[in-house]
């Protein structure tokens, strides 16, 4: 598969979930004046404002998350079967080290992210502790994408040789 076609695959695609899921909204109805206490309008906390039946959006959008986040999920533990299957068949000890501990910061960023999501979109349904939710949601959308930058620039040494000065004082 070439990167054009790539791209375009991921850009129809959320385009036709977000009408779907825009059309889905649309057909829903509200009771009063209400508010969304996130710092984004997440689609299940929308749904959950509702007063109309909300079935086929709960459907719909469990349906979504499993197809557009499952998907990738098992992309990344298959590639990761393929990479530890290929970690132990190197000999040196100090081979492994490395390529376990640069496997370990992406599967806890992949973990972090992945571990928040599904715990704002399945516990939504069960309570309504709109903080915890807000918290995780920051989580998934703001910690985790900044994380990534900063766990590869550790692996350079005048950084961590900077941050280790700043730790002491001594910068």
């Amino acid at each position: 598969m070439n990167r054009r076609l790539c791209g375009l695959l991921c850009w129809a695609t959320t385009a036709l979930n977000s009408l779907l899921e825009t059309l889905m909204a649309l057909r829903l109805s509200f009771c009063t004046d209400l508010e969304i206490p996130h710092f984004v309008c997440e689609l299940n906390q929308l749904v959950l404002l509702a007063c109309s039946d909300t079935f086929l959006n709960d459907m719909v959008m469990y349906f979504a998350a499993v197809l557009l986040g499952g998907g990738p999920l098992a992309g990344v533990l298959y590639s990761y079967s393929k990479i530890v299957s290929s970690i132990r068949a190197i000999s040196s000890a100090q081979g492994k080290y490395k390529a376990f501990s640069t496997c370990a910061s992406h599967l806890s960023v992949v973990s972090l992210f992945y571990s928040t999501l599904l715990g704002v979109y399945l516990n939504s349904s069960i309570t309504q502790n709109s903080q915890s939710t807000a918290r995780a949601s920051v989580m998934y959308s703001v910690v985790t994408p900044m994380l990534n930058p900063f766990i590869y620039s550790l692996r350079n040494k005048d950084l961590t040789g900077a941050l280790r000065r700043l730790f002491r004082g001594k910068l």
